[in-house]
């Protein structure tokens, strides 16, 4: 309990709240302006909120007492795991009402564009698990939500057309698509495993 309460004072509120409040605000526009999206555009719309909500994720590793915390017995993968299950729940509720202020007609299925989500989600994680790992930086979250932004960027650009990520709901590839995008969730969870824990020789070092 002392651990958790530690490590939620030490957890970057503004960037998640930020990040969080954006999300919202686009993901309610269609409903504050009285639009009527197609499909497609409200697919679009949730994958843009689900970026924004990855950006905040970016920053959740971001430890001003990282040095500090070093020496102690638990293992940094275990702090790291902990501080993705308190936010977890604000997280839940906070996709849960994205999903909501969309419009329903024209929503896509909430069960696909939910793990195109995680996925991202999980990217963002891994990339700041590997950013603390080979870096003393003790908030490395804006170079981590530079490089996922500018990955968000030049993914659609480079993957070929024949991985069919990114897909409209009512294309054949559809669960095609989310099987792979499954892959992609499950490989960087491994990722971040692989680059949590703290390296023998900087452990040993201390």
């Amino acid at each position: 309990m002392d651990l958790a309460g530690a490590l939620w004072r030490t957890l970057p509120w503004r960037a998640l709240a930020a990040a969080g409040a954006l999300g919202l605000l686009v993901a309610g526009a269609p409903l504050a302006t009285g639009a009527e999206p197609t499909s497609w555009q409200t697919l679009l719309l949730l994958r843009g909120v689900a970026l924004i909500g990855a950006l905040g994720l970016a920053f959740l590793l971001d430890d001003p007492a990282r040095h500090l915390t070093v020496p102690v017995p638990t293992p940094r993968l275990v702090r790291q795991v902990l501080r993705v299950v308190l936010v977890a729940p604000v997280a839940v509720l906070w996709w849960t009402a994205v999903l909501l202020l969309t419009p329903s007609a024209s929503r896509p299925p909430a069960g696909g564009v939910t793990l195109e989500a995680a996925a991202v989600g999980a990217l963002a994680l891994a990339a700041a698990a590997l950013a603390v790992r080979l870096s003393d930086e003790a908030r490395p979250g804006p170079f981590v939500a530079a490089s996922l932004l500018l990955t968000a960027v030049l993914v659609p650009l480079l993957v070929p057309e024949d991985w069919a990520l990114f897909v409209q709901a009512d294309d054949p590839r559809w669960s095609v698509a989310h099987e792979r995008w499954a892959v992609l969730a499950a490989a960087v969870a491994v990722a971040w495993a692989v680059c949590g824990p703290e390296p023998l020789g900087r452990r040993c070092g201390r």
